[in-house]
């Protein structure tokens, strides 16, 4: 039996393993099947060679993609969200948290940020987020902080309502890029004079290949996003990375 400290050490990346079951079934499975084959001594050396190409990468993003959660949500605690408050430009008096079915940062921005407003909203859409895995993270962790109901292009919030608006790793669920662009621009609309957006994503880059190999293509290149930002209408004023895997914009509209 794990002992809870242990499930404390390890709960960002028994997360992933269950929200990816079905991936690391399939790797763990082909790695079991190749170990077989070559063990069996039977094969022929092209045969063996054939299957070693394509065990090696599997077996090796499989560890990394476990190591670097691990180093992310637990080690780092990127999603306890206690490094974020340092990275705001100001201290949030009214905010709202935007999620896509999954929200694993509201209640740490509620303590992180005491007596301030936060307001929440799910924009998940099972037709625009199609990926296995938003689906089965919404079942396995329903939302147990209050939320009104929106849509990537129709926030159900008042011009100007906001002084902060929260997109943590949540807008990349939107998987169609001027789709995305609607959303950053609803996110710009709410937004009071000299407010900010806090985006925070893994980045389709060289890092994240080679921690999550071609699950990489679940995120978007560093371009992607500053490209529909700038369609947007907002523009970056301050970028950092909170890991060498995690990136955290803050924007601002570009009308002030």
């Amino acid at each position: 039996m794990i002992d809870d400290h242990a499930q404390n050490r390890f709960a960002g990346v028994i997360k992933i393993v269950r929200f990816n079951l079905r991936f690391y079934l399939l790797s763990a499975a082909a790695i079991s099947v190749a170990i077989l084959l070559i063990a069996s001594r039977e094969l022929t050396a092209p045969f063996e060679a054939t299957v070693l190409i394509v065990a090696a990468p599997v077996a090796f993003w499989t560890n990394s993609s476990l190591f670097v959660s691990w180093y992310v949500y637990d080690y780092k605690r990127v999603t306890q969200w206690r490094w974020l408050p340092s990275r705001l430009p100001f201290k949030p008096q009214r905010w709202v948290n935007i999620h896509a079915g999954l929200d694993e940062s509201t209640s740490a921005l509620r303590h992180l940020l005491p007596g301030t407003q936060g307001s929440v909203v799910d924009i998940y859409d099972s037709k625009e987020m199609t990926e296995p895995s938003i689906a089965r993270a919404r079942l396995l962790h329903p939302a147990d902080e209050p939320f009104e109901q929106g849509a990537y292009n129709n926030l159900p919030l008042l011009v100007n309502s906001s002084d902060t608006v929260f997109l943590l790793f949540s807008a990349h669920e939107v998987r169609d890029a001027i789709h995305r662009m609607y959303l950053l621009r609803e996110a710009a609309r709410v937004l009071r004079d000299k407010g900010c957006v806090v985006l925070v994503e893994h980045l389709r880059d060289w890092k994240n290949f080679v921690a999550f190999g071609p699950g990489f293509f679940h995120f978007f290149s560093r371009q992607d996003w500053l490209r529909t930002i700038h369609d947007a209408g907002l523009l970056v004023v301050q970028e950092e990375a909170a890991t060498p895997f995690v990136r955290c914009f803050v924007l601002r509209r570009k009308d002030l």
